[in-house]
């Protein structure tokens, strides 16, 4: 199962109108789902109730925005086999993820982070639950879709770092991000869905 991202990031949990009915599939997907791919808000939303783990404003209240160099924390998982040491990924959020918080909870692994995005994948020791809070899976033109669509609704927001040539949103963005979210969301359907789920349910 995937549960997808939302740009109601400045809401608490529990304000969101539909927050009931999405505990009610995650509860459900525990004993029903080999493994559950949760991409950004829905990331946040995961960590928060399975795991108690809060999400937090940036004190700018800017959106993380752009494309970002990532790092390993941990390799040695099929989540992440066949990574570069260092790739870029999309990000487009308000709100974060304290590393501190995933690396003492006991259920959970710090998979791959950005000096400067924060916190990217988390595994469920288990694999039950991946929490992805960047965007491998954008298309080349998204994020400029994204910056265009805010600024015509009169947002203040930042053009996307590292993503169009010469930082000129009249140019080309340039895709350095592909191959790396392939290669996840392939990770993830092979070592955590494909090969985990038993033939008799």
């Amino acid at each position: 199962m995937i549960i997808t991202g939302a740009p109601i990031e400045h809401l608490k949990f529990e304000e969101v109108k539909y927050w009931k009915e999405l505990t009610q599939i995650y509860d459900w997907a525990q004993s029903n789902v080999t493994s559950t791919l949760n991409i950004c808000w829905g990331a946040q939303a995961a960590l928060y109730h399975y795991y108690g783990i809060e999400k937090y404003v940036y004190d700018d209240d800017k959106k993380m925005f752009g494309v970002f160099k990532h790092q390993l924390v941990n390799g040695s998982v099929p989540l992440v086999r066949g990574f570069d040491e260092e790739f870029y990924v999309p990000h487009s959020r308000y709100t974060y993820t304290k590393a501190e918080d995933i690396i003492k909870h006991p259920e959970l692994d710090l998979i791959a982070l950005s000096d400067q995005a924060g916190v990217y994948i988390v595994k469920a020791k288990n694999g039950k639950q991946i929490m992805v809070t960047g965007h491998s899976e954008y298309e080349p033109d998204t994020l400029k879709e994204e910056y265009y669509r805010d600024i015509n609704k009169g947002v203040d927001i930042n053009l996307p770092e590292n993503y169009f040539q010469n930082n000129n949103p009249n140019l080309k963005p340039i895709s350095k991000w592909k191959a790396h979210g392939n290669l996840l969301f392939t990770n993830w359907l092979n070592y955590y869905v494909y090969q985990a789920t038993p033939f008799d349910i």
